[in-house]
């Protein structure tokens, strides 16, 4: 067994028990907690040479004052929880966990988008609380439903994510145009300024990584150069977009519907606008937590500890 000293500060949503940490407890000596508040952070990692991390923040203060510390696995793509600066110049390693999560996060958009088309949920509890057995007709719905086929879809962001978004789009019949910072070599999609695509799209979808670029890309200004009625999908990062302006747009009709995973605050603050605002689907940070995709973040989160104990680094993020 190797000598290194491995603390998880919080395992719990990768792991919540259906999965296991024994092939990396083989690695070190493993140290596993499930939850860690940003003041116990010190006190728990101050001995070890690798800490892995999901949303616990590791900043400048807290790099700088854990002397033993020689790497950094973020237990997810993003990684803005970690000081890259700080860590660089004590020459700490930081990984992250790319494309574990693509298909189920293509997917869960279009859950997203199908339950605004549908309403779904809705219509099944209209069943049971007997609305059908006494409808006047062979059916009834309670809102619009909308078809897909022949509108246009715009994602933001052409990553891996982006891609299997659109190719479930292109799947149901849409025309699909995209925005993304380098140039886009696919020609089943069409690649538009932001502009354009604001102005063209029927649906958008947010899969670009946050950036001070992409910070409230959607906002009041932006959000006007939009189609009336638009359907806005955000499976990215809650501070992709201005929540109050988009809680606005949705009370006087400009955004028809929004279906969002992420918030600027998680979990959820009580006064987040868009607890008040109409037709809003919101869901807890979800879209990335398949099992299927857990087990891949584990298997390479894993790869990535013993490739820096073995001196072959991969997924670098602070080069």
């Amino acid at each position: 067994m190797s000598s290194y000293k491995i603390v998880v500060l919080d395992g719990y949503t990768e792991n919540p028990g259906d999965l296991s940490w024994e092939a990396l407890s083989q690695l070190g000596t493993l140290t596993l907690y499930d939850r860690t508040a940003p003041s116990e952070v010190l006190e728990r990692i101050k001995a070890a040479e690798i800490v892995l991390t999901n949303k616990v923040v590791l900043d400048r203060s807290i790099i700088t004052h854990s002397p033993n510390l020689r790497y950094i696995g973020v237990l997810a793509t993003g990684y803005n929880v970690v000081d890259l600066e700080a860590a660089k110049e004590r020459a700490i390693i930081v990984t992250n966990i790319p494309s574990y999560s693509s298909q189920a996060v293509a997917q869960f958009t279009f859950a997203l988008l199908l339950e605004i088309c549908h309403n779904v949920g809705q219509h099944s509890r209209e069943v049971f609380n007997g609305r059908w057995q006494t409808s006047k007709d062979f059916c009834f719905w309670v809102a619009p439903l909308i078809e897909l086929a022949g509108k246009t879809m715009g994602i933001i962001g052409y990553g891996k994510i982006g891609r299997a978004t659109a190719q479930i789009a292109q799947a149901m019949g849409m025309r699909v145009v995209v925005n993304n910072p380098s140039p886009v070599h696919d020609n089943s999609v069409e690649s538009l300024f932001i502009d354009e695509l604001l102005a063209q799209s029927d649906v958008i979808s947010l899969h670009c990584p946050l950036t001070e670029q992409t910070r409230e890309i959607i906002r009041a200004e932006t959000i006007e150069k939009m189609k009336d009625g638009v359907i806005l999908l955000n499976t990215g990062r809650g501070q992709l977009i201005n929540e109050g302006d988009v809680a606005e747009a949705l009370k006087r009709g400009k955004i028809y519907a929004a279906g969002v995973d992420v918030v600027s605050q998680e979990p959820i603050r009580h006064d987040n606008p868009l607890l008040g605002a109409p037709n809003c689907f919101i869901t807890p940070h979800i879209a990335w937590a398949t099992y299927e995709s857990r087990s891949r973040l584990m298997e390479i989160a894993i790869a990535n500890v013993r490739g820096f104990i073995e001196g072959k680094i991969q997924n670098q993020v602070n080069l």
